[in-house]
């Protein structure tokens, strides 16, 4: 699919500048509208492959969101019908199916057609937190540029989506799940920044199981600007910003700027340079890891695993 339209190594290369890939699909009739089709779009990272609709399988029991599961080379996986989840209707039919991976889990997304894949500056995303999207959707893509009469693209927020359909695989993290309360001196707090209004909710609970203060942010840019005016407020009072920030927790993909770029800069300003930086992200692999080194975090973890979370925490803090 997407090695064929890039290089991968294009593709990774991105992330030092601030872009990324995003495919394009459609999933029908938009709710209370017949004659509109909207955009829709997933990190191309996240797409495994992208293949004609096969036979699906039904299972008994499944979620009402779930059409079943396919059998690709040997591999069972659940297929999500993502039209009915975001409340559209196909009236062209589910013809493609998305092989996704992501957030240590495989599955596929039904829908409707596929449209394109266009390279975007992250400052083309802006949240789309209070829109009418709802929670299944994390930003709104300015397809044309910064521009008003650019196309619009919607994000989905695709860990929500599995927590709608799989609710008893994101369970609440409880105190159990991330061991021993971490140390920070007095006053200090955990910076996090995530677009995902899920993944927020199961940070903040593992955060307050960890004993520590937090303070939230839904992206890159909203962190680096609560980062700054702490850094100015800390020379102001004679004290190292990492006396009031003990760590900062971020996403990879966020809008107007993702964690790559939140991370060189935190580590490119002489104020919070030894703020330890965790990379906490669904996008997993070797190219993405070695980014996140190179831009200089302390380190990564791959969502969700609270306790993964947690040792990775209490680490960054020792160090």
């Amino acid at each position: 699919m997407a090695a064929d339209h890039h290089s991968i190594d294009e593709r990774t290369n991105l992330t030092s500048s601030n872009k990324f890939e995003l495919l394009l699909f459609r999933l029908g009739a938009a709710p209370g509208n017949d004659d509109s089709h909207e955009l829709y779009g997933i990190n191309v990272f996240k797409v495994r492959e992208i293949m004609t609709m096969p036979a699906i399988t039904p299972i008994a029991g499944a979620s009402e969101h779930m059409i079943g599961a396919v059998d690709i080379r040997g591999q069972i996986i659940p297929v999500i019908d993502l039209p009915k989840l975001m409340g559209c209707q196909p009236t062209r039919g589910l013809n493609i199916l998305l092989v996704t991976e992501f957030a240590r889990s495989t599955q596929a997304f039904a829908v409707e057609e596929v449209d394109d894949i266009v390279r975007l500056e992250w400052n083309q995303v802006l949240s789309a937190e209070g829109s009418a999207g709802g929670s299944s959707v994390t930003s709104i893509a300015r397809i044309d540029g910064n521009t008003g009469d650019s196309r619009l693209a919607q994000v989905v927020d695709v860990e929500q989506v599995l927590r709608d359909v799989f609710p008893a695989q994101h369970p609440s993290v409880e105190v159990a799940d991330v061991g021993t309360a971490v140390k920070m001196m007095g006053g200090a707090k955990i910076l996090a920044a995530d677009d995902s209004g899920f993944a927020r909710k199961l940070i903040e609970q593992s955060l307050s199981a960890l004993g520590a203060e937090y303070i939230i942010t839904k992206t890159g840019q909203e962190a680096w600007d609560t980062l700054s005016r702490i850094a100015a407020e800390a020379q102001k009072e004679g004290v190292r910003t990492r006396d009031k920030v003990a760590l900062v927790l971020t996403d990879l993909e966020m809008p107007e700027m993702d964690g790559f770029m939140l991370t060189r800069q935190i580590k490119a300003d002489d104020r919070m340079r030894d703020i330890p930086v965790i990379i906490h992200s669904s996008l997993t692999g070797t190219a993405n890891e070695a980014h996140v080194k190179n831009a200089g975090a302390t380190g990564y973890v791959a969502k969700f695993a609270a306790g993964d979370l947690a040792e990775a925490i209490r680490q960054a803090l020792v160090n």
